[in-house]
């Protein structure tokens, strides 16, 4: 074969996997789709079969997707992986891992789509393995493993041992030398191209150890018999290249790609594990959303000086949302010899700007947003409160007390009982947005590299790091913190955090983000989470989170002076649910009263300051204060408006700029939203009892094991929403474009019409801000009003 057969055959395969998946097949072999970066490819041979990756296809058209998962107004990726899954003509058996947030919620629309009964692969399986480097999150991915032994056995798989995984190893060491020895070739006399390069080593997630093997050895043999390449050396980063046409593109003009530092590049050409301990290792084929970014810029870099490159090439491609995040540490790796260029492609975002100085001019301050009309006098205290507070956590922390900032979906718990002082990510991001300070923490996070439209809202807190006007800071600013933790639930998530333990030299703790894999679960948790939590999650899933509780008491304790008292975090516990079952109580007193004694407006701060300081007596208190004061109105017949004619749900994170906007249709059509997520989540996501003698660090565990799934996870998320909006006798609901496509799809399908707003709640202008106001009204007059009067009617 001659070498460029050879590499034909490679790009062939790389195009298309399928026709490889069904040839294979056609010569009796069993093949299992996969779907990541880090899936199993040695522990799959080792069963017996023969693992081929499943790539996003470059078609524009996603119908059934888009039916499924509604409009791709972001990224397309996971539509177009969606839409091949559903064509009846998949019969493959599928595993997914969770490389992204995206594949968690492909697998939980093809559960969710199971379990309705519509049409969805034959066999699949999501293999959740965790990537940070801790023994905890190793036992877990060898739970996980043992799980998916149990699946390949149902297909007719072998036993995986470690002899078996040794001698896949072995055929897999064997491409792996022929690599080796072709880039011991290409050191000095480059000839082949960075493409040919990239079809290669996909070719590693497509064909048989063997076939590839020849391939490898028909172009080593033949290589100098190809044309040399010259041009400039690039190295290409960033985001996973699942085709070749950016390498096409790049290689256009003459330059060759000869270092590729993505998760479809060169880290797939690592030793095979040999052993199951070894392919347990969070640390194999770590993917780029599970990496920290200022260590991945110095790998990076160090490959680009290994490979004598002119310039490294950062992209982000199909607006990823973990890639932008290594561009600011990359700066700061590479040496001055190596150009970096950033580009974003495959969407329609801008290119990433360089470094900037930051302005020194004070922006002109931004028009302030109407007021809303608080009708609670349990609420008139929390602004006072709230200023107080933090005024004294501020002399805390300059009195030399350790500090904390956390992201909400984190558990805050544990630090309470320490008694160290912290501050909620998001609670801060409102902060900024109700000072109307959006425009400028955006400059910041410009000026020092960071991405400005990437999980803005949970960047504020990163960029308080580089605010040094004490006069416009809100509310005299934000502490530098000591310590900064999160839950690794977005892609964004490790980059935001990595970058922020960098700039404010805080020690990091990144909480493993699992999903469960079962096929069957209940989809009615909120009866069964808080008196059963220990029977319907997962012990694999409460033991790793418990695990991980345990190391951040350890670390803070290491840190500080603080130390855990077991006892003061049981009452912080207890004292949790007595503050959640207010909430549920008040709830339900405003779900089955009409007229709505209180709008979201009321509802979203007094629910969300006190869950800020959650564990604590005046939490507690608020929230029965809360409760007592909705059931006097209750009493008393009091509504928003007299006359409501029209109920709504708001679904999403809440404009907290300007909350004024949700009234605006309450005396004009007699529409008021009366359900947002802040206080359905705090009434349904938090309790978790602690009776007959159950660890409250496990319920602690139990409580944030599921966060973030009751919102936007398919089989959670939809049916809530459907039992929340039944319950409250909801007209209509109105969407951002965090929610998730399953809930708007599950309410549409129980007769509530959806108006999807295509915005986030963050840096609302003033002109989007009126057509949203004129597109809700419309709604409102519309089907809003028709479902209205078909729930009057028959209430009559």
């Amino acid at each position: 074969m001659e070498a460029t057969t050879a590499l034909d055959l490679a790009a062939c395969a790389f195009a298309d996997p399928a026709a490889v998946a069904a040839r294979l097949k056609s010569d009796g072999v069993r093949v299992i789709r996969t779907l990541g970066s880090d899936a199993p490819f040695t522990w799959l041979r080792a069963a017996g079969f023969a693992p081929v990756r499943l790539v996003a296809s470059d078609t524009r058209d996603t119908p059934n997707a888009d039916a499924v998962m509604g409009p791709a107004t972001g990224r397309r990726r996971a539509h177009r992986l969606l839409e091949q899954l559903l064509d009846p003509a998949f019969d493959d058996a599928l595993l997914i891992t969770r490389v992204d947030a995206e594949q968690a919620q492909i697998f939980a629309a093809l559960r969710e789509r199971a379990r309705l009964g519509e049409a969805a692969p034959r066999a699949f399986h999501m293999l959740d393995l965790v990537h940070q480097p801790r023994a905890a999150s190793a036992r877990y991915n060898a739970a996980r493993l043992a799980r998916l032994d149990v699946w390949l056995g149902d297909l007719g798989g072998n036993a995986v041992s470690d002899d078996s995984l040794a001698r896949a190893a072995d055929d897999e060491d064997a491409t792996l030398t022929l690599f080796a020895e072709l880039k011991s070739l290409a050191a000095d006399d480059t000839r082949v191209s960075g493409c040919e390069m990239l079809h290669l080593i996909g070719c590693s997630a497509i064909l048989p150890p063997a076939e590839l093997a020849k391939i490898l050895h028909a172009v080593i043999q033949g290589y100098h018999a190809l044309p040399p390449r010259t041009g400039r050396r690039i190295l290409v980063c960033g985001s996973a290249h699942e085709h070749d046409a950016f390498y096409r593109a790049i290689e256009h003009d003459g330059s060759t790609i000869v270092a590729h530092d993505h998760d479809w590049g060169t880290p797939r050409l690592a030793a095979p594990p040999r052993t199951r301990a070894q392919a347990a290792d969070p640390l194999w084929q770590a993917p780029l959303a599970a990496r920290w970014p200022r260590e991945d810029a110095v790998q990076i870099a160090q490959r680009a000086i290994a490979a004598t490159v002119e310039q490294a090439l950062h992209l982000t491609i199909d607006r990823d949302e973990a890639a932008p995040w290594q561009v600011a540490p990359l700066r700061d790796a590479l040496p001055g010899t190596i150009a970096l260029h950033v580009d974003r492609v495959g969407d329609a975002q801008p290119s990433a700007a360089p470094r900037a100085p930051v302005p020194t001019r004070k922006p002109a301050p931004a028009a302030a947003a109407p007021r809303s009309r608080k009708s609670l006098a349990s609420l008139a205290s929390f602004g006072s409160y709230q200023r107080d507070w933090f005024q004294g956590l501020r002399a805390q922390v300059a009195g030399g007390a350790p500090f904390a900032l956390v992201n909400a979906n984190t558990p805050q718990e544990i630090l309470r009982a320490l008694g160290v002082p912290f501050v909620v990510n998001q609670w801060w991001a409102s902060i900024v947005a109700a000072k109307q300070q959006t425009r400028r923490y955006r400059d910041l996070l410009r000026a020092h590299g960071y991405p400005t439209d990437v999980e803005a809202y949970s960047a504020q807190g990163l960029a308080a790091t580089f605010d040094d006007d004490p006069d416009a800071a809100p509310w005299g600013g934000l502490p530098s913190p000591n310590f900064v933790h999160a839950v690794a639930s977005s892609d964004a998530t490790p980059g935001i955090f990595g970058n922020w333990s960098h700039e404010a030299d805080a020690a990091p703790f990144l909480y493993e983000r699992t999903v469960d894999p079962r096929l069957s679960i209940s989809t009615h948790w909120w009866d069964d989470l808080p008196e059963r939590w220990d029977e319907a999650l997962e012990a694999e899933r409460l033991d790793l989170l418990e695990d991980e509780l345990k190391q951040v008491i350890a670390k803070v304790e290491a840190a500080t002076d603080r130390r855990f008292d077991p006892d003061r975090f049981a009452a912080v516990m207890a004292l949790v649910n007595e503050q959640e079952e207010y909430y549920r109580r008040t709830r339900d007193l405003i779900a089955r009263t009409v007229p709505a004694p209180i709008s979201i407006v009321d509802s979203m701060p007094a629910t969300m300051v006190p869950q800020w300081h959650r564990g604590t007596e005046w939490a507690r208190d608020a929230a029965k204060a809360f409760h007592d004061e909705v059931a006097q109105r209750v009493a008393d017949g009091a509504g928003v408006v007299a006359d409501e004619r029209v109920r709504l749900m708001w679904v999403g994170r809440g404009l907290w700029s300007e909350t004024a906007f949700y009234q605006r249709w309450e005396e004009t059509h007699g529409a008021v939203f009366v359900w947002s997520m802040y206080l359905a989540l705090a009434a349904d996501g938090y309790i978790r009892r602690t009776d007959r003698r159950r660890d409250p660090l496990r319920a602690l565990a139990a409580r944030f094991l599921t966060m973030g799934d009751e919102l936007r996870m398919p089989s959670w998320a939809g049916p809530w929403h459907v039992h929340e909006a039944e319950t409250h006798g909801i007209d209509g609901a109105v969407a951002l474009t965090d929610a998730d496509p399953f809930v708007l799809r599950a309410l549409t399908a129980a007769g509530v019409p959806v108006l999807e707003l295509g915005v986030d709640n963050f840096a609302m202008e003033a002109e989007q801000a009126a057509e949203l106001e004129a597109r809700i009204t419309r709604f409102i007059e519309g089907p809003a009003s028709a479902r209205a009067a078909e729930r009057l009617g028959s209430a009559a």
